[in-house]
């Protein structure tokens, strides 16, 4: 599940997730996209917060799960790695919410349209794969272990 997280992580950043059509352009935008015409626009903080939770975040989230999945690490090291990759999991849904917000106030315009583009789904599947996972990563970190052999 964490490799299948990854390939839907790498393919939803770069797939387009809005289009949105103005009566005399049409501009198709991907989370890395976004993030370049944000920072091009000198929308620092935006760009750093949505490069941040939709990048950095969920690259460091799957590594740190194989970590956990490969290495063994004392069962505190493991709960408090789980418990920051959860509490900070939620965040990362940030880009999904970024463009559903666009979507509804640019259909309540008259002279824009948007449309929600297959990267967005594809995004949103590796951030929910990859709450899955470490939800199931968190369930057996706190079973009971059996006695040392």
């Amino acid at each position: 599940m964490i490799l299948l997280a990854c390939v839907l992580l790498g393919v939803g950043l770069t797939l387009p997730v809005l289009t949105i059509r103005k009566i005399w352009e049409q501009n198709t935008f991907s989370v890395i996209s976004g993030i370049q015409n944000l920072y091009h626009d000198k929308q620092y903080f935006l760009a750093f917060i949505i490069f941040f939770f939709s990048v950095v975040f969920p690259i460091v989230k799957l590594f740190s799960l194989g970590v956990l999945w490969v290495a063994r690490l004392k069962e505190e090291h493991q709960k408090s790695i789980l418990y920051w990759l959860e509490l900070l999991g939620k965040w990362s849904m940030l880009d999904v919410f970024v463009v559903a917000v666009i979507v509804v106030t640019v259909k309540l315009g008259v002279l824009a349209k948007a449309e929600p583009r297959n990267g967005i789904y594809v995004f949103g599947a590796a951030i929910l794969v990859s709450m899955v996972v470490t939800f199931l990563a968190d369930n057996l970190a706190k079973r009971p272990r059996g006695p040392a052999r």
